[in-house]
């Protein structure tokens, strides 16, 4: 369950449960259905795929009356780790550096988001300096 990597509607449908905590198939399907000419999605297919979901060990599910109401079984934070490790990876070929500057080109960012951005290059700096020192690195 751990190594999991959620697909794309899975990752829409996770997004609602971390938001919600728990939802029915109806609700999930309210919060997903595409707006805008953006696509069919049918109920069965949003029921479908919390079955697969749920085998794949990304949601659990409770009894609420004759509906099962989905609760994620992944937690928000690692589940992102994992994929922006593996787009990582996978498009850049690990380099950090223009991973992050094609982020920063992508769109415009706010000052906010850049001071916060800058918080966190600080916080890196240090456990890697820590590691180079502990010999880990």
């Amino acid at each position: 369950m751990a190594d999991v990597v959620p697909t794309g509607r899975e990752l829409e449908a996770l997004k609602v449960l971390w938001s919600r905590g728990k939802a029915t198939v109806r609700e999930i399907y309210g919060a997903m259905r595409p707006r805008d000419g953006e696509g069919e999605l049918a109920y069965t297919t949003v029921l479908s795929l919390m079955q697969t979901m749920e085998q794949k060990g990304l949601v659990g599910h409770e009894t609420a009356g004759k509906a099962y109401t989905y609760f994620a079984r992944v937690q928000r934070e690692s589940t992102f780790r994992r994929l922006a490790g593996g787009f990582l990876e996978q498009v850049f070929d690990g380099a950090l550096g223009e991973y992050v500057a094609r982020a920063l080109q992508s769109r415009p960012h706010s000052v906010q988001e850049l001071e916060e951005l800058e918080r966190m290059i600080v916080a890196a700096k240090k456990d890697a300096r820590r590691g180079a020192e502990g010999g880990e690195r």
